[in-house]
C-alpha cells in the first residue's frame, strides 16, 4: 500500500466528546475546557480514548519504512559497557556497570580499584521487564548498611528500603510514601533523614493526579516500623515548601535547604547534632541562617563553624562565599571565590581536606580547576576536552578524585586524579568505545546565532565532516529552555544513527529560560519573558534554512517535559516553518498545570492563571488554548507526534491527551491536512527517569522512525 493510501486509510482521527458546559472564568475571561474529562485517568472513557489514540498511532509507527532498520542498528551500537564513577565507602569501591542492554544498571563493588568485582545490588531481578528502577542509593558512612529507594513504572514515587553492607541481608525496614527526598544517613550510622508526604485519599502509585502537599522531613532509625520515625521539621502554613538536608562533612551539622518552587533561591537552616544530649528525638532546634527566598545557597564543606556555600547573592553566575556561625549576620559573610565576569560557576567538591575541585560552564562547556580550600586560591586547570563532566566522585576525607566526561560523539571516559603528588595530573581510569560509530567520522561545531531581539543564542551542530551546505540535509534540533537547565553536550546514539544512516544534522540550540550564563540568562526566558525561549528557537530553525543546512520541509524540532511546550507553542506560532515535531510528555494545558501532582512547583518559571497579570502572560502562548477549536482551510500543521505515558507523575497525561483531543479537531478534520497528528501512550512508564533500556529503545525507534516517515528520508547504509 502506498504511503499516500495508507494514509488516507488511517488518519480518521478518534471523535472526542466535547462537553461545552465546562466554562472557566479567569479574572472576566471565559475559557471553555470541552476536554476537561480527559482529566480522569480512570473514568473509562478516558481508558477508551486511550486505547483508540494508541490504535491509531501504533500501527503507524510500526509500518514506518526505517522502523527495523533502525531499531536493530540502535540496539546493535547500544550494546556497549557504560561505567559511572568508582566511590569508595568504608574500606570498597562501589560503582554502577551496565554491559550493554541491561534494562536497568547493577552496582557493583570491588575491595580496591584491581581487585575482582562483584555484584552488590541487580534491580534488573526485580522485575521481569525492567519496570522496577533504583531511583536513589546511600551507603552508610562507614559502610554497614545499604539504604535504596525504588520506584515502579516511572512513577515519582519511591519505597526505601534497607539491606546490611557486609553479609547483604535485607532488613524489614520499609519507607513508603517518599517523593522529591533527600536521603542522608547521620555519621553514627544509627539511620537516615528522608522526605514523605502524608497520605491521602486514593490511590498513590503513580496514575493519580492528586497534588503534592505538606511534605515533611522524618528520620528514620534502622531496626524500626515507618510508624515510629522521627519527625524532625515541618512546615503546616507553608504546604508547598519542600526540604532537604545534607549532613557536614565532619558529620557534626545537618543542613537544611527549604524551596518553594523550582527557582534556585532557598532558605538555609542547621542544627547541631551535638547539642542533642538524648540524640533525635523530634523537631530539631533549628537555627535560621537565611530566612527568605532571595538566593540559593548551596553547602560545599566546612572547618568547624565555617562553611562554604555556593550562592547566587548578588551574583547572578554563583560565586563560593564563607560563613561562620559563630558569626552568622550577612554583614560578617565573606567571598572565597568571587563570580566569574562570564563563566557560570557550576559544581564545587572539596578533596583531599585543602582542596576544592570547580567547575566552570564556559559558553556551554564545562572547565576544571582545583583551587585551595582556604584561601580560595586557584591552583590549575585539569585538562578536559570539549563537553561535559557528567559524573563526579570524591570526599574531603579522601586524596583521590574520579570525573566522568562527554560529549556529542564521546560515549564516557572516566578519569582518574591522585591529589596527594606536588603536581596533580588526571590519568585515564576507564574509557568506552562503541563499535560501529567512529568519533572521527563527525564534526562538533559552535554557532551563535541572532533571535529574534538580536540577543545571540549559542547552539551546536554534530555532522559529517565535510558537509555541503545546499539545503538537502534534515536537522533534528533540539531544545528545552527552562527551570534554569544548562542543556551542554551529551552522547546519544539515537542522535548519531540520524546523522550517520538518515543524513541528518543535530542541533541542540542553549535557548533563554536555562541556566547556560546563569541568571539572568533564565530569567530572560522565564514568567513574562518566556516568549523569549519560543523566539529563540524559531530563530535557531530560521537560522538553519538561511544559512543553507535545510529547509523547512526537511526540518524537525523536539523537546521533552518543558521542552515539549516549547515545541508545541512553536508550531502554533509558526506551523509552516518546521515539517515535523515531536513534543515528549510537554505541559501543554498552562491555566491549570498548577492543580496535578507537582505542578505548583512550576509557577516560579511560568506564573499562575490565578493572577490576573499572569495569565495574561500564559493565555498568549499556552499550546491547548492556542490551536485551532475548528477546522480551517488554511492552516496545515507539520506531522505531529506526541509521547506520554500512564504512570507520567510529573506532567500528567492528560496535558497531551487535551492538546491531541484539540488539535484533530481543529486541524486533523482539515480535508488539506496531509500529514499525520499522532499521540504515543506508553504503559508502565513515566516522565523518563529508570526507564528500561527497552522501552528507551523502542520509543527513540519510535520517534526518529516517525521522522523519517514524514519528511520522507530513506536509510543509508
Amino acid at each position: 500500500i502506498s504511503l499516500l493510501l495508507q494514509r488516507e486509510m488511517e488518519f480518521k482521527y478518534p471523535v472526542a466528546r466535547r462537553d461545552e458546559t465546562r466554562v472557566d472564568d479567569y479574572h472576566g475571561t471565559k475559557i471553555v475546557d470541552p476536554y476537561a474529562w480527559l482529566e480522569n485517568p480512570d473514568s473509562e472513557e478516558t481508558k477508551a480514548f486511550v486505547a483508540e489514540q494508541n490504535k491509531l498511532s501504533m500501527p503507524f509507527l510500526e509500518k514506518c519504512a526505517v522502523r527495523q532498520k533502525f531499531h536493530d542498528r540502535l540496539t546493535e551500537l547500544f550494546d556497549y559497557p557504560k561505567y559511572s564513577c568508582p566511590y569508595k565507602r568504608g574500606g570498597r569501591y562501589f560503582y554502577y556497570h551496565n554491559k550493554g542492554l541491561q534494562n536497568q544498571d547493577v552496582l557493583y563493588t570491588q575491595d580496591s580499584l584491581d581487585a575482582e568485582p562483584r555484584v552488590f545490588f541487580d534491580p534488573n531481578k526485580l522485575s521481569e521487564d525492567g519496570t522496577v528502577a533504583l531511583k536513589m542509593a546511600r551507603l552508610s558512612e562507614e559502610c554497614e548498611y545499604f539504604a535504596y529507594g525504588l520506584s515502579s513504572s516511572g512513577s515519582d514515587w519511591v519505597t526505601v528500603k534497607f539491606m546490611t553492607v557486609g553479609d547483604q541481608q535485607e532488613l524489614p525496614d520499609t519507607l513508603e510514601r517518599v517523593k522529591f527526598s533527600c536521603l542522608a544517613w547521620t555519621h553514627d550510622g544509627k539511620g537516615v533523614f528522608y522526605n514523605c508526604y502524608p497520605r491521602q485519599e486514593g490511590k498513590a502509585e503513580g496514575t493519580e493526579t492528586t497534588t503534592n502537599l505538606n511534605q515533611k522531613l522524618f528520620y528514620h532509625v534502622i531496626g524500626t516500623h515507618q510508624s515510629e520515625d522521627i519527625l524532625v521539621a515541618e512546615f503546616p502554613d507553608h504546604p508547598k515548601w519542600q526540604s532537604s538536608v545534607t549532613v557536614s562533612d565532619d558529620g557534626q551539622y545537618v543542613v537544611m535547604a527549604i524551596t518553594e518552587g523550582c527557582e534556585p533561591v532557598n532558605q538555609l537552616w542547621y542544627c547541631d547534632l551535638q547539642t542533642l544530649s538524648n540524640g533525635i528525638t523530634g523537631i530539631l532546634p533549628w537555627v535560621k541562617v537565611v530566612d527568605n527566598f532571595e538566593a540559593q545557597y548551596g553547602y560545599v564543606t566546612n572547618e568547624g563553624s565555617l562553611f562554604t556555600f555556593r550562592t547566587n547573592l548578588q551574583a547572578p553566575r554563583y560565586r563560593l562565599i564563607n560563613i561562620d556561625l559563630t558569626n552568622p549576620e550577612p554583614s560578617n559573610w565573606t567571598t572565597l571565590i568571587p563570580e566569574h565576569e562570564k563563566d557560570v560557576l557550576g559544581f564545587v567538591a572539596c578533596v583531599n581536606i585543602r582542596f576544592l575541585l570547580v567547575n566552570y560552564i564556559h559558553d556551554v562547556k564545562d572547565v576544571l580547576q582545583l583551587y585551595e580550600l582556604k584561601s580560595g586560591r586557584f591552583l590549575k586547570n585539569l585538562p578536559l576536552d570539549v563537553g561535559t563532566v557528567v559524573g563526579l566522585s570524591c570526599r574531603k576525607k579522601h586524596t583521590d578524585v574520579f570525573y566522568k566526561f562527554t560529549s556529542f560523539t564521546t560515549p564516557g571516559i572516566i578519569y582518574h586524579c591522585d591529589l596527594t603528588s606536588d603536581s596533580p595530573e588526571p590519568t585515564v581510569f576507564r574509557q568506552v568505545e562503541v563499535k560501529g560509530i567512529k568519533p572521527s567520522d563527525y564534526e562538533t561545531v559552535q554557532v551563535f546565532y541572532p533571535s529574534k531581539d538580536g540577543t545571540k543564542i549559542p547552539m551546536f551542530l554534530v555532522h559529517a565532516k565535510g558537509l555541503q551546505r545546499d539545503g538537502s540535509h534534515p536537522v533534528f534540533l533540539y531544545g528545552y529552555g527552562g527551570f534554569d537547565n544548562s542543556i551542554q553536550p551529551y552522547y546519544n546514539v539515537a542522535y548519531l544513527l540520524f546523522v550517520r544512516h538518515l543524513g541528518g544534522i543535530l542541533a541542540v540550540a542553549n535557548i533563554r529560560g536555562g541556566g547556560e550564563y546563569g541568571q539572568t540568562w533564565h530569567k530572560a526566558g522565564s514568567l513574562g519573558n518566556k516568549q523569549n525561549c519560543f523566539d529563540d528557537f524559531q530563530w535557531a530553525a530560521k537560522y538553519l534554512i538561511k544559512e543553507g543546512y535545510t529547509t523547512p520541509e526537511k526540518l524537525a524540532i523536539n523537546g521533552a517535559s518543558n521542552g515539549g511546550l516549547l515545541v508545541a507553542a512553536c508550531v502554533n506560532q509558526q506551523p509552516d516553518l518546521f515539517g515535523c515535531a515531536v513534543a515528549e510528555v510537554g505541559v501543554m494545558d498552562m491555566l491549570k498545570f498548577h492543580k496535578f501532582t507537582i505542578g505548583h512547583a512550576w509557577t516560579t518559571d511560568y506564573g499562575c492563571s490565578d493572577k490576573k497579570e499572569e495569565f495574561d502572560w500564559l493565555i498568549k502562548y499556552s499550546p491547548l488554548h492556542n490551536l485551532p477549536q475548528a477546522p480551517t482551510d488554511s492552516l496545515q500543521y507539520p506531522a505531529m507526534l506526541l509521547l506520554t505515558a500512564d504512570h507520567d507523575d510529573r506532567v500528567v497525561p492528560l496535558h497531551s491527551l487535551k492538546y491531541i483531543a484539540t488539535l484533530q479537531r481543529g486541524v486533523g478534520a482539515n480535508p488539506k491536512q496531509r500529514q499525520p497528528l499522532l499521540i504515543r501512550i506508553d504503559t508502565k512508564s513515566g516522565h523518563g527517569a529508570g526507564k528500561p533500556t527497552a522501552k528507551a529503545i523502542l520509543e527513540d525507534t519510535h520517534i526518529f522512525s516517525f521522522i523519517a516517515e514524514t519528511l520522507g528520508l530513506s536509510w543509508r547504509d
